[in-house]
């Protein structure tokens, strides 16, 4: 295990803190002939060596496996990826980098996965509640609120799209977070956030029907993941 946190400690340096945002456009616009792909390598390289204390007669397989796979799973990015598939891309890209490094460790460490130890009756049950929240709550926040639906009377609509389905997932999961921790105060805390942040505007504007929809959509998504938190609680108990 000490071997891929040193291998993934560099993984992230490279391509987080000693990556430019200029070099990554200059491989998305040169890809295969830029320059600044070939210095990303070499830091890659560099950084390796370090972790690796310098020991290559022990690691020079694996030092260079990294080094060839991180090149190939780049060159695959750079050309695979899209203006609209660039979100995907970044994540299968990164991924991919992990299970590689997962892979080269276990050359020299003996890691070996029980899916008996993954698949267990705690693990099924988080899963669960983590898709009721995610995407069961959606639906059901949906199909209730939908016979309301009202419209907003403003001309220029900034809100970014999707944003309100986004804030509601993530609100869940928060909420689903702090009720199986036992940190029922950081509840309030967030509802009162997103009061201030999402009520304001509605407020000043006297749009009341929108100000309401959007009340008791947050309600519902808060009521939803409290009694879903509180639920797994006690399944959890019962295991």
């Amino acid at each position: 295990m000490l071997l891929f946190l040193k291998i993934l400690l560099a993984h992230i340096l490279g391509d987080f803190v000693f990556q430019s945002e200029k070099w990554v456009k200059n491989k998305e616009k040169k890809k295969i002939k830029s320059l600044k792909l070939y210095f990303h390598i070499g830091v890659h390289a560099i950084l390796l060596l370090f972790v690796l204390q310098f020991n290559i007669t022990e690691y020079w397989l694996g030092f260079l496996l990294i080094i060839t796979s991180h090149y190939i799973i780049d060159i695959l990015k750079l050309y695979l990826q899209e203006k609209k598939t660039k979100r995907i891309w970044f994540f299968i890209d990164q991924l991919l980098h992990i299970l590689s490094l997962f892979l080269i460790t276990s050359i020299y460490k003996n890691i070996t996965i029980s899916f008996d130890e993954i698949i267990t009756e705690n693990n099924l049950l988080l899963i669960i509640f983590l898709l009721l929240i995610v995407f069961v709550s959606s639906i059901i926040i949906k199909i209730i609120i939908t016979q309301w639906n009202p419209e907003s009377k403003k001309e220029n609509d900034d809100s970014l799209a999707k944003a309100g389905r986004y804030i509601g997932i993530l609100e869940r999961l928060f909420v689903f977070t702090f009720v199986i921790t036992n940190h029922w105060e950081a509840i309030g805390f967030l509802l009162a956030a997103k009061s201030v942040f999402r009520f304001g505007d509605l407020t000043s504007s006297k749009d009341r029907k929108l100000t309401e929809y959007i009340l008791i959509g947050t309600l519902l998504s808060f009521g939803l993941a409290i009694f879903l938190g509180v639920l797994y609680l006690y399944v959890l108990n019962l295991l």
